[in-house]
């Protein structure tokens, strides 16, 4: 199915011009598309007769969205204040460096896409990275290189981000 026929088909459960629907149009947008494109929220906005900036700011407020599709690996750096405390942001730059990647992006070959959360509600196993929703205690810059090499290896992906 088609992006735009699926978000008609979202559209026919919220009315148009019905502005309260904005973030569970949002969800659902991205439950079904996988992340929210531009042109995605260009649509909604037309459909609830809402600024395309309105739009776009709301969704931006909420880390919920996001606006690119996910790696096949997607891989969630906790840094919340326990995994703060126990070396999270050593472990943020040590994945980042080796996939060559920013927070929030999604490597070129969609082979990974790393994210910042403020917290996973794990603090007793800080620091901890998800993988895939898998979680991972008490990582280290050493721990997670092995870990993305595995994943590297599973996929037979480069994981590169140029």
């Amino acid at each position: 199915m088609q992006a735009a026929e699926q978000l008609q088909d979202i559209y026919r459960t919220y009315p148009e011009g019905h502005r309260e629907y904005l973030i569970p149009v949002l969800q659902e947008a991205q439950e079904r598309l996988g992340y929210l494109s531009p042109e995605t929220m260009i649509d909604i906005g037309r459909h609830l007769r809402i600024p395309a900036s309105k739009v776009y700011g709301v969704a931006t407020f909420y880390n919920q969205f996001h606006f690119e599709p996910r790696g096949k690996c997607h891989c969630q750096v906790c840094r919340g204040t326990a995994c703060h405390v126990k070396g999270s942001a050593q472990v943020l730059e040590s994945i980042s460096r080796m996939l060559k990647l920013e927070p929030g992006h999604t490597t070129r070959d969609g082979s990974f896409s790393l994210e910042v959360v403020s917290c996973v509600g794990a603090c007793g196993l800080a620091p901890v990275v998800t993988v895939n929703g898998e979680f991972h205690a008490g990582v280290t810059p050493e721990s997670i290189q092995k870990l993305v090499r595995e994943q590297k290896r599973i996929m037979g992906a480069g994981g590169e981000h140029a």
